[in-house]
């Protein structure tokens, strides 16, 4: 989509205010918020400023919107994924991983906007209170298998920020590398999660010198 001047075309409404979301989408994810401006996202729509005024009253307001658009996309996507009750843990993990990397295949200039920019109501970020959310999806399947498996369910919590965190941080790498493919970064991620959690120890400690501190027990090597 470009920025030019378009025609001014006839619509509904709805359909306007749907076109300047769009419109307004592709200018934020080039700019950022700051670096665009109501006259611009007119110029591009083909109306007058106060076109943009009526429909969202702000260009904070229209920001805020395509933001919510985004992040309702984005948390839909991933909530589908894990919401598989047949499915098991590792499956769930490797459908979390793809849905987020389909999502910035799919809506990359949504995806540039949710990491980079915070909306000025939430300056905490919209996308990390959108992983905060799957990471409590994703602890309540920790709990499940902790608990299958003889560890403590309350670690749970820990693992999830950990899995959560790493798919988030490849996500975001591969928004422009885009190599290798999202099914084989999604396997990587899978591989090294997957065996990671099979591989854990229920008390884990850390190494100093020639000793390893586990919970309030020390072991000798």
């Amino acid at each position: 989509m470009s920025p030019t001047a378009r025609p001014r075309t006839r619509m509904t409404g709805v359909q306007r205010r749907l076109q300047l979301i769009d419109i307004s989408r592709h200018l934020f994810s080039l700019r950022g918020v700051d670096g665009t401006t109501i006259e611009e996202i007119a110029r591009a729509a083909g109306v007058s400023k106060p076109v943009v005024y009526e429909h969202f009253g702000s260009k904070e307001a229209l920001y805020m919107e395509v933001v919510t658009n985004e992040y309702r996309e984005l948390l839909a996507r991933i909530t589908e994924s894990l919401s598989g009750e047949e499915d098991s843990s590792r499956v769930l993990l490797e459908k979390a991983a793809l849905a987020m990397l389909t999502y910035i295949e799919e809506c990359t200039e949504g995806f540039r906007i949710l990491v980079r920019d915070a909306p000025p109501s939430q300056p905490e970020g919209t996308y990390s209170t959108l992983l905060t959310k799957v990471t409590e999806q994703v602890e309540h399947i920790l709990a499940d298998e902790f608990t299958h498996r003889g560890f403590s369910a309350e670690d749970g919590s820990i693992y999830a920020q950990m899995l959560v965190g790493m798919v988030a941080m490849t996500a975001q790498w591969w928004l422009d590398a885009r190599h290798p493919d999202k099914r084989t970064v999604a396997a990587h991620v899978v591989n090294l999660a997957w065996y990671g959690l099979t591989g854990l120890r229920k008390e884990p400690g850390l190494r100093d010198g020639n000793t390893e501190h586990v919970g309030e027990r020390t072991e000798q090597n």
